[in-house]
């Protein structure tokens, strides 16, 4: 997996031609103005302009909230599925890709706080089984996992290409395969010297959370992060191909036709990319981490920590250090074919922004259009 950059956040998105747009739909769009802070009021008219024409030939849908101290604002455009044509629905479900990894590196903090996990001591102390016998004996520290350092390789998958994936959707390969097959190559880097972003990281992560919990992944996220955030409509489905609840068809196009690509078994990845979410529930994510009520506030300093002497580090526990004109941000992107995902606020929480947009490449090298206009216009303040 490539390294996602700024807060042109997403593995984003180069769309070739697509079957004819349908006609735009979409659901007004909201706003509610507070007393400026750091930042103004939403550019709630760039915002709904981002939004103008869905569905075209980058996205069947698009959902997004803005929030912070300047006020609030949240829209949504485009189609629910191809055949009906209907609005998108607001309030949906969708495949909330890599920004799992900020629940994973949440729950794993939470886990530090309580002194069940050690940051600086090796993940070999805490899954011997799996480094056994491997390449992999010099000491990796949980921290290193958490922001990219390892030097670990990615695990093997169904292949690269959509058409590879595309035909093994509903196949399971576990976590724990994926981190063997990652575990049986060479160290791309020696520990703590590069920073590369990939799965694998979260993968044992995923691992140590059981290991050191006695339960699944999903049952530990969902104790420690999930509940404490309020995210009631969030979820893991594991083995299950479906999104359960009202959502927005996802597609993908190949030779020129949009392929259904909704229903898809994502276990692989289960801590680095196996999360269903709504756009509110992420947004209460953010909020209730940088507020610290779900990580307290010497393990939550980690999230905003890029690690020291690595050139080039832009990524901490979880999240993303984004540069836009003289403002920092904080945030995290993701997809899954079919479904493109960000977050990103403000560390004061001025200004908080949550996508979602049905892509139609949500894998291609390039960035999606519509992510684009909705980032420039997310973090503009009205005039």
């Amino acid at each position: 997996m490539k390294r996602r950059l700024a807060l042109t956040l997403s593995t984003a998105l180069v769309l070739g031609a697509v079957a004819a747009p349908l006609a735009a739909a979409a659901v007004p769009a909201r706003a509610t103005v507070a007393p400026a802070g750091t930042h103004g009021a939403p550019d709630a008219k760039a915002l709904a302009s981002a939004l103008t024409g869905l569905p075209d030939d980058d996205a069947t849908a698009a959902l997004v909230r803005v929030g912070g101290t300047g006020g609030s604002w949240h829209g949504a455009a485009g189609v629910r599925d191809t055949h009906s044509g209907a609005k998108a629905l607001e309030h949906a479900r969708f495949r909330a890709g890599s920004t799992t990894k900020v629940a994973t590196a949440a729950t794993v903090l939470r886990l530090a706080a309580d002194g069940r996990v050690d940051l600086d001591a090796p993940v070999q102390r805490y899954l011997p089984g799996l480094f056994r016998g491997t390449a992999f004996q010099q000491p990796i520290s949980v921290r290193q996992l958490l922001n990219h350092t390892s030097g670990i390789p990615a695990g093997d998958g169904w292949g690269n290409s959509f058409a590879d994936q595309y035909a093994h959707r509903f196949d399971v390969i576990t976590p724990r395969q994926v981190a063997v097959s990652a575990l049986a190559k060479t160290p791309s880097f020696a520990p703590g010297t590069r920073q590369q972003y990939l799965n694998i990281n979260y993968t044992l992560l995923g691992l140590l959370v059981e290991k050191v919990t006695g339960d699944s992944y999903a049952q530990a996220a969902t104790r420690l992060v999930l509940r404490p955030a309020g995210m009631r409509h969030t979820y893991f489905p594991g083995t299950d191909r479906r999104i359960h609840g009202a959502h927005n068809r996802g597609y993908q196009s190949a030779d020129g036709e949009l392929v259904d690509v909704t229903e898809w078994v994502q276990a692989d990845r289960t801590a680095a990319g196996d999360m269903i979410s709504t756009t509110a529930d992420l947004e209460r994510l953010l909020t209730g981490l940088f507020r610290g009520r779900i990580v307290p506030a010497p393990q939550l300093e980690e999230m905003f920590t890029l690690p020291a002497g690595v050139p080039g580090a832009t990524m901490s526990a979880g999240l993303q250090r984004i540069e836009v004109g003289d403002r920092v941000y904080w945030g995290k992107s993701g997809s899954r074919y079919g479904y493109s995902a960000g977050i990103a606020a403000a560390r004061d929480l001025s200004r908080t922004a949550v996508y979602s947009v049905n892509s139609t490449d949500a894998k291609g090298e390039g960035m999606n259009p519509v992510v684009q206009r909705i980032i420039m216009a997310a973090t503009r303040d009205a005039t």
